[in-house]
This record gives C-alpha cells, sequence and structure tokens, in this order.
C-alpha cells in the first residue's frame, strides 16, 4: 500500500496490466537502433559523447581524438573555466584554506574573484544558510522521505512558493535564486535527514542554528554533528570533496537535465529536476556501492595484502560469480577518462592521512588495490581496447565513513557539492542557447486499425 487512507491496487489487476503492456510492447533491440546510426545514450560508437552544444563553464578532458578518429587514452583533466582543479586543489593546501566558495564564484561568473569579491560573497552565502521563515515547518517537518535525495527535490521544488519573482528569467533574478539555492540546500539536507532518523529509524533528532562565518563545508559537519565538533582537518577534506564534484561539463546526465529544462521554466524546477538525475544509482549513487563492494572484499578475501588473492576475487566479481552479480567493479571505468580521473587522484592523495589516523588502513589500502590490479582483470575479461582508470567514486565513499556521515547522506552531498555547476550551466544556457533541446526518436511500432469500442 502506497498511501495510508488509499486502498491499493489489487495484485490481479497489477498483474493484468502489466501483461498488456508486456503483450503490446514489443522489445527495442538494439542493434536496430545501431544500424539506423542512433546514438544511444547519445554517446558515438567509439564511447564519446555526441557533441550537443558548446559551453564557458568548464572541459573534462579525458582522451585524444586522432585525425583518423581513433581514441589516444591520455591522463586526465578538469578544468573549472580555464583552471585545472589540480590548481585549485594545490592552492588549498599551499595556504591551508577552504576552496570550496572560490570555486563557487569562479564557476558562475567566469574569473577568480579578488579579494573584496571573495570576502563580500562569502558573507552573502553565510547570511542565506537559513530557510525562509516556516519552511522547515511546513515543508520538511510535516512531510519526511526515508530518502534525503527525494526530500531535497521536493524541498527545491517547494522554494517556488516562497519566491515572489520566481518566474522571472531574467540575470539578475537567476544569479540571486542560483546563490539562495548554494547556500540553503546543505541546511536543506540536513534538517531531511534529522527528521529521516526520527521518523524512520527511531532515534534522537537535532536541530542546530547556522554559525556565522563558517565554510560550508564546516557548517556541514556543524549542523550534522550532536555536539557540533569537527577538526580542521576534516572540514578541509569534506571541502575538497566538495571542491572536485562542483562541475563536470555540460553533457553529464544531471547538468543535461538541467539543459533540457532551460527551456523556459523557472530555476526550482530546473535544479529540482537535476537532484533527480543525481538520484539514480547509475549516477550519482555509486560511492555507495563502492563501499558496499568494499566491505564485501574484505570479508572474503582472507588475506587482503595478497595481491593474488585481491586478482582473483576481482576476476569473480567480474565475471559475476562474487559480489551483487552485476559484473561491475565500482569505482572503476569512466565515460570519458581513460589513463586516469583527476578528481579520484586528488581524493586519493588526500585521504590516506586520515585514514592511517583513524583506523581506515585496512580500507584505504584495498582500495588503492583495487585500482592498481583492475584495469589488468579488466582487460584480460574483456579482451578489449577500452581504458580502465579509477574514478571519483572509488575514494569519496571511504572519505564520508571517515568523516562519520551516513550513507543516507553521500548522494546528497554530491548534489550540494553540483549545484553550482549546474546553476552556471542553466544560466548560460538561458542567456545565450535559448533554444529547446528536442532530439528526434525513431518510431518502430506496427500500424493498427481503430475498432469501435462495442467491437472489442
Amino acid at each position: 500500500m502506497y498511501y495510508p487512507d488509499v486502498p491499493a491496487l489489487d495484485p490481479e489487476d497489477i498483474e493484468l496490466l502489466c501483461n498488456e503492456y508486456i503483450a503490446h510492447n514489443k522489445h527495442l533491440d538494439p542493434h536496430i537502433a545501431d544500424r539506423l546510426g542512433v546514438k544511444r545514450g547519445l554517446r558515438n560508437p567509439d564511447g564519446t559523447g555526441v557533441l550537443a552544444g558548446i559551453t564557458n563553464v568548464s572541459s573534462v578532458i579525458g582522451y585524444e581524438k586522432l585525425p583518423e578518429g581513433t581514441i589516444r587514452p591520455i591522463s586526465g583533466r578538469l578544468v573549472y573555466r580555464g583552471i585545472d582543479i589540480d590548481t585549485l586543489a594545490a592552492e588549498a593546501d599551499k595556504n591551508d584554506r577552504f576552496m570550496f566558495e572560490e570555486v563557487v564564484w569562479l564557476l558562475l561568473f567566469g574569473a577568480l574573484p579578488t579579494q573584496e569579491q571573495y570576502a563580500r560573497f562569502c558573507k552573502l552565502i553565510d547570511e542565506h544558510r537559513e530557510l525562509p521563515k516556516g519552511f522547515a515547518d511546513d515543508m520538511i517537518m510535516n512531510s519526511p522521505s526515508p530518502n534525503i535525495m527525494n526530500k531535497m527535490a521536493r524541498s527545491v521544488l517547494s522554494m517556488y512558493s516562497y519566491d515572489e519573482h520566481a518566474d522571472d528569467l531574467s540575470l539578475p533574478n537567476i544569479l540571486t535564486q542560483s546563490i539562495n539555492l548554494i547556500a540553503e540546500l546543505p541546511t536543506m539536507m540536513v534538517n531531511a535527514y534529522q527528521l529521516k532518523r526520527r521518523v524512520y529509524d527511531h532515534e534522537s533528532m537535532y536541530f542546530h542554528y547556522p554559525i556565522a562565518g563558517q565554510s560550508t563545508a564546516e557548517h556541514i559537519l556543524s549542523s550534522y554533528r550532536a555536539d557540533q565538533k569537527f577538526t580542521h582537518e576534516e572540514a578541509r577534506l569534506l571541502d575538497l570533496c566538495l571542491l572536485v564534484h562542483a562541475d563536470h561539463g555540460g553533457g553529464n546526465c544531471s547538468t543535461f537535465t538541467t539543459r533540457v529544462l532551460s527551456s523556459g521554466t523557472d530555476t526550482y524546477a530546473a535544479i529540482s529536476a537535476a537532484i533527480g538525475a543525481l538520484k539514480g544509482p547509475k549516477h550519482g549513487g555509486a560511492n555507495l556501492k563502492v563501499m558496499h563492494q568494499l566491505d564485501y572484499i574484505l570479508a572474503n578475501v582472507e588475506h587482503p595484502e595478497d595481491d593474488g588473492e585481491v586478482r582473483e576475487m576481482l576476476r569473480k566479481i567480474i565475471r559475476k560469480e562474487a559480489g551483487d552479480g552485476s559484473g561491475l567493479i565500482y569505482g572503476m571505468g569512466h565515460a570519458v577518462y581513460t589513463l586516469s580521473d583527476p578528481r579520484a587522484q586528488i581524493l586519493k592523495n588526500h585521504a590516506r592521512s586520515l585514514a592511517y589516523k583513524k583506523g581506515y588502513d585496512e580500507e584505504y589500502n584495498m582500495l588503492c588495490s583495487i585500482e592498481r590490479l583492475a584495469p589488468e582483470i579488466f582487460a584480460e575479461e574483456k579482451h578489449g581496447p577500452k581504458k580502465v582508470c579509477a574514478n571519483v567514486d572509488l575514494f569519496s565513499g571511504l572519505i564520508y565513513r571517515m568523516l562519520g556521515i551516513s550513507e543516507d547522506l553521500y548522494t546528497p552531498l554530491f548534489a550540494i557539492a553540483r549545484v553550482p555547476g549546474w546553476c552556471a550551466h542553466r544560466v548560460e544556457e538561458v542567456e545565450y542557447a535559448n533554444r529547446i533541446i528536442r532530439p528526434a526518436y525513431k518510431y518502430l511500432g506496427e500500424p493498427q486499425e481503430y475498432l469501435p469500442l462495442e467491437e472489442r
């Protein structure tokens, strides 16, 4: 029963409906799509993405396309507005400071902020972390959800009712809406999680007011933890996670969703739809899959330090003889990156210190073994030319676990980090593209005669 006051559909009715669908809908053979030249998943035959637009926001570089059309694997790069994320991460290390707010400015406006602009922008975000009056009671407390991504999407959509200019598509208004959402979404997430704890987990919940002067990473840890305590190292590591997830080109599933919804609709509808796209395990939930698989491997490999044992376990997973039966090694492989994912390398390098301090060295070392051994196992088992490398999800889940963050929040944290990128792409689509996205689908159905109802 989906709703307590509404009768459930009879199982016989459901079976009848399913049988009707199966009887009158034939399988869509992917070979037919290939023969017709369909770019399934908006992918070219070589796996690269179909060129669907142009952007100034960011660039995802994972291969070099040679004149004859073949692909040459190269080390991956992720570039925000002309600046490599490696440079941004190095700046954070050099001066031991938080970078996410600076990256938000960079993505939204296209250039680095001056010291004065940066200080004013951080203050602006800081002052807008609280939710509108009555919002938490009406939109969060009165309708709990077991899934935080679902609650965040509904909360963003509900913001429409609190905005007198919700449908205004002018640049000043969209930027205002974007900054408000970037500031408020962490508060929405933590409030939704606390209510989920009380209603579904039967545990105590607690709500903390935002503390003035905190970075986004500090605000998340402070509002999430009962005692509001955290170390600088913990906050810096979370800030780094936000930095590397802030954007990833215009063609990824959730960002493309944002652009598709830039059809004249409002900002809240577009960002809510992007959250819905990210919620899917094929896009935003992979780091949770990584952690479940990591626990499985450690529980079933007698000597984790033995490469031979780990190699055989990975082989069994690919052959669907072990793990969840999917044949996937989660955290390995990417649609664009071939030799390396720069996000994965940044998180790997920064996670080691905390892992050893907090007693997660076995988990960290196993992830490093998976990163090292999986590519050769893929090559042996798949016999294909595709290069496989660790992606950002391989180490991000472990970082969240080390920070004591519930698995309920792994994907929501991804959403919080990605909102600046979504907003930057939405502004660009509304301001400059301004053309509805409308690809075509080839109809394969059979003609049928209409019979009057009394003759059926």
